[in-house]
């Protein structure tokens, strides 16, 4: 899953939610230096990266786009879904996304110095263009498959597959709406575990 969805599957809980947003930068056991919440978000965000990788719907979803993406095409499933999340937002909380968002950049901020340097450099972009509510709209799903795109130094062709989006629009929503709450349900029941675990300690 892409940013959103792994801030949104964190729950309440501040720190869990910085730890599964940087956890991609932060490789091995290297999580284990950093404060007990934060760890938690960090293997959270393993947890549910294996299980999304696993599951059938997904795999519907990246089948799909495999011929023209090859290997690329799990990273944009993880983009597509996160604009049918921001799509869909009141669905699956209460907060209206825009608060949600602000909520989270000033968390952000109040954070930075525990934030690897990577994360640091990219947050003043982040929340200049505000991409997490841009995801909501297929232009905005555009500009973030373009800068994928430009990272692989064009080889990918990421920024061509909101054409399989608006062709199988129905198809990717569907999936997404069917595998999201399973993936709810599997997150909270992980981060219960994670919790306790780390209590015992």
């Amino acid at each position: 899953m892409n940013f959103l969805a792994h801030i949104y599957l964190s729950g309440d809980n501040t720190s869990i939610t910085i730890g599964n947003f940087i956890a991609d930068g932060i490789k091995g056991k290297r999580y284990a230096k950093y404060p007990k919440d934060i760890q938690i978000g960090i293997l959270l965000h393993r947890e549910i990266d294996t299980f999304t990788d696993a599951h059938p719907t997904v795999r519907l979803s990246t089948k799909r786009l495999h011929e023209n993406y090859s290997h690329y095409s799990g990273v944009i499933v993880d983009i597509l879904y996160d604009h049918f999340l921001a799509k869909n937002w009141s669905r699956y909380s209460d907060t209206p996304l825009e608060l949600y968002i602000e909520n989270f950049y000033e968390d952000l901020k109040a954070n930075f110095t525990i934030l690897p340097v990577r994360i640091q450099k990219m947050m003043p972009y982040m929340i200049a263009d505000n991409w997490l509510l841009s995801y909501a709209k297929i232009e905005g799903i555009q500009k973030v498959l373009n800068g994928m795109n430009r990272r692989t130094n064009n080889i990918s062709g990421m920024n061509k597959a909101t054409d399989e989006l608006q062709e199988f629009y129905e198809e990717f929503e569907e999936e997404f709406t069917v595998f999201f709450e399973e993936l709810r349900a599997f997150s909270k029941e992980k981060l219960a575990e994670l919790q306790h675990l780390y209590a015992l300690e």
